[in-house]
């Protein structure tokens, strides 16, 4: 029999190369990201993975890339949305252009991907999507007023397509990260926290392969993940 295809946006060297690492060898997973040349290399490391380079917030080119995983592999068992546009500043300092593009990749290509994933999906009588999140999702402060929008937006919308999709079967779930995610760069910018202080992309991937693979009569649609050390 052949692999069940897992479709996974928003792949760089931290949650999105976690989860694809998680889900390789089970599943064909095709990888997602603007940047081609790093998708390639990690093509090349991973085996049952497959690169295909695309910014979701062009819709036309989202939409070309899907059907290109539908003919190359098959239509997507698994949707895991990771990727994300962040933008940060006070209301005064964003401009409109900024904040729809906030918009366009964390809930528009959400909203289009799901459209997209659901078709085969509800022929079949099952499938997952699952969409990464954070903090932002909750509360809106002062330097996220470009940012939490959006990602309170995708929160939202996830519960809508949740409702219209889980009785045909279909399990929607929204994983929102409530930490600092252990990667060079927040390691180095961060060199004072201590190791409990940062969430490790692995982990967060454990839980999403955990989420996807959640028997019916007991689904998760909202989990947050924080570390033992995140003070809330």
């Amino acid at each position: 029999m052949p692999k069940k295809v897992c479709l996974v946006t928003g792949v760089g060297p931290g949650t999105g190369i976690a989860i694809v690492k998680r889900f390789a060898g089970n599943y064909e997973v095709a990888m997602i990201a603007r940047n081609a040349e790093r998708l390639q290399e990690f093509k090349n490391e991973l085996p049952s993975t497959h690169a295909y380079p695309c910014d979701v917030s062009d819709l036309d080119e989202l939409e070309s890339v899907f059907k290109q995983i539908e003919n190359d592999l098959d239509a997507p068992h698994l949707v895991i949305h990771n990727a994300v546009r962040g933008l940060f500043g006070n209301f005064q300092d964003i401009t409109p252009r900024q904040f729809e593009s906030a918009y366009r990749v964390n809930a528009t290509a959400f909203l289009r991907l799901a459209q997209l994933a659901s078709t085969a999906m509800q022929k079949r009588g099952q499938g997952a999507i699952i969409c990464t999140g954070n903090t932002a999702a909750f509360r809106g402060t002062p330097r996220y007023s470009g940012f939490a929008p959006s990602k309170a937006a995708q929160r939202i919308l996830a519960e809508s397509i949740a409702r219209t999709l889980g009785p045909s079967g279909i399990h929607v779930s929204y994983v929102a990260i409530d930490a600092v995610i252990s990667v060079p760069w927040s390691r180095e910018a961060m060199k004072d926290k201590p190791d409990e202080f940062f969430a490790q992309p692995a982990d967060i991937a454990e839980h999403i392969w955990s989420v996807a693979h959640q028997p019916k009569s007991a689904w998760t649609f909202e989990s947050i993940l924080r570390p033992f050390g995140e003070k809330w």
